[in-house]
Parts: structure tokens; sequence; C-alpha cells
């Protein structure tokens, strides 16, 4: 009885996240432009959503800001967990306290700060301001992803290699890198999401007539949504699915193609 309550309390929570997009889904295959109504099947949505060049175009451009500015901060974010990791411990503690501020601040404060920067240098508001926008919150997140990683490798194998005479480029990439590795890719696909989802400080840092998903939806709330949204919003959920399902399952396939080989050898 217990595993049986254990058990529907669980379908309970994933119910309660689930049903907004269970919802959104649903209605990405209503005919009726109205949420209330229920029109028949159909998937006209999805075919006028690749004919809307605002969709179309807002969706380019995010995902054009989302993979410049995960790389971008990427690399600059992992260079900075480097250098804090060479440091003494006071520094480096101090360093990453001040690295932790623009997480837990308010993202209408780093929004309203940001603009204010720009506009403090006579910044022309567009791209260049939100894809900046974009790496300066997106730093944090790399660095606290590969911080954790970096104290985890022996800094011992790394001088091995120097007085075997491997250049400090070279020992870093074959010694280091494939230790962190997982952190770096974490950092980036953290820093990607950040800025796919990003609202608010995207909408304090753009200028007119640049508009990503978020702003562009927010714009369209006034008058209401429309069904290519909804047919937007599904396809992205099912690709996101289908990447966790595959990242879940290839190395799981891959293990036991080994362990295969392994017995019979």
């Amino acid at each position: 009885m217990r595993s049986v309550c254990k058990k529907l309390y669980i379908a309970f929570i994933l119910l309660l996240l689930y049903a907004p997009i269970i919802t959104l889904v649903v209605l990405s295959f209503n005919a009726s432009k109205t949420r209330a109504k229920w029109g028949g099947f159909t998937m006209k949505w999805y075919g006028s959503l690749f004919k809307n060049e605002q969709i179309m175009g807002a969706l380019y451009t995010t995902l054009l800001l989302a993979i410049l500015s995960a790389l971008i901060a990427t690399l600059i974010g992992t260079a900075a967990a480097i250098a804090m990791n060479g440091m003494q411990a006071k520094a480096r503690m101090y360093f990453t306290a001040v690295t932790n501020i623009p997480m837990l601040n308010a993202d209408i404060v780093t929004g309203i700060s940001l603009m204010l920067l720009f506009l403090a240098f006579d910044a022309v508001f567009g791209f260049k301001t939100v894809l900046l926008a974009h790496i300066t919150f997106n730093i944090p997140y790399v660095i606290l992803s590969v911080l954790p990683k970096l104290k985890q490798t022996n800094r011992s194998v790394y001088e091995a290699a120097l007085d075997l005479g491997a250049t400090p480029v070279y020992a870093f990439f074959k010694v280091v890198f494939p230790d962190i590795l997982p952190g770096v890719l974490s950092g980036f696909f953290l820093s990607f999401t950040m800025s796919l989802d990003d609202f608010i400080i995207t909408h304090f840092s753009k200028g007119p007539g640049l508009d990503t998903l978020s702003t562009k939806i927010y714009t369209e709330v006034k008058k209401g949504i429309k069904p290519e949204m909804y047919a937007l919003s599904t396809l992205m959920f099912m690709t996101v699915l289908v990447l966790i399902v595959l990242v879940n399952y290839i190395p799981d396939a891959g293990s036991k193609l080994q362990k295969e080989k392994a017995l019979k050898e």
C-alpha cells in the first residue's frame, strides 16, 4: 500500500509538471483558433508555421544568439575557471563569491544595469548589445560548471606531461581538457538553455525591429497568441525530448556492445 501511494504521489507531481505542456501540444492540433473550443484535429498550424516569416525570423535570431553566446561564454568561462583554480584559496573564495552574485541577482536588475552600461557608452541597441548581454550572464554558469571538475583533476599528471617534454598547450588539451570536458559541455548546454529562455535581459538590451521568441510571444500576448506558436513550442519540446532519450540511450547501448564483444573474445 505504501509503495502504491508513493507511485500515485509521483504520478500526481508529474501530471502537475507536464499538464501545461500536454495542453500546449493538444492546442497545436486544434483547428479552432480559440482555446475554449475544440474545432477538430488539424496539422495546418505546422504548415503555416514555416510560412510565417516573423516567427521564423525570431526563431533564427534566438538560435543564433543562443549558440554564439554559449560558445563565447564557454571559452571565456573555461579560461576564467582555470585562472581561478590556480589562485590561492582565499583569492579563489573571493572570486567565486563574486561569480555567484550575477546568478543570485534578479534578472531585472541585471537587465537594467546592462541597459545603463550600453547607454553610457552610446551603444546602438541591436543584435550586438543582446549578444554581449547574453554572454555576460552566461559566463558565471560556465565558471561554476567547470571549476568543480578542475578541482577533481590531478595536477601531478599535468606537471609530469611537462617534464616529459610536452608544451603547456599540448599538455592541457591532452591531459587536463579530457577531464574537465563534462563540465565544459555542461556549462555550454546550460548557457544555451539560459540564453534560449531569457526574456527580461533581452527586453532591456534589444533595439527596435529585433525579436527573439520570448519577446515575440510577449508582444503577442496582448492581442492573442497565434496557434503557430503552439506548433513551434511543441516541435521544440519534442526535439529536446528526443535528444534526452538519445543521450541516455546511446551510452547504454555502447556499453552493452562492449560487454558483448568482451564476452565473445
